[in-house]
């Protein structure tokens, strides 16, 4: 497995991480069902999880770097707006 995949999945991580909290902070906030906010939790754990799988082994580079562009700019951009 190269370095570059590895690199670039904890970086996913270190990113998407916060960005399904506050994602589930937002729901909180808008909602008032806890239900609803674990699903939405659990939805987007899946879904970073198995972005980080492919990522880490299928993904071409410039396909990977661009995904993780885009999950810093959501969490940078979420982050501002709260």
């Amino acid at each position: 497995m190269e370095t570059w995949r590895v690199v670039a999945t904890v970086l996913l991580a270190v990113t998407g991480l916060p960005l399904v909290l506050v994602l589930m902070a937002k729901l909180r906030d808008r909602t008032d069902s806890s239900g609803t906010v674990a699903i939405t939790g659990a939805v987007a754990f899946v879904a970073l999880l198995l972005l980080g799988v492919v990522m880490l082994t299928v993904l071409p580079g410039a396909v990977t770097w661009s995904l993780l562009g885009l999950v810093a700019a959501a969490l940078g951009v979420m982050m501002l707006a709260s």
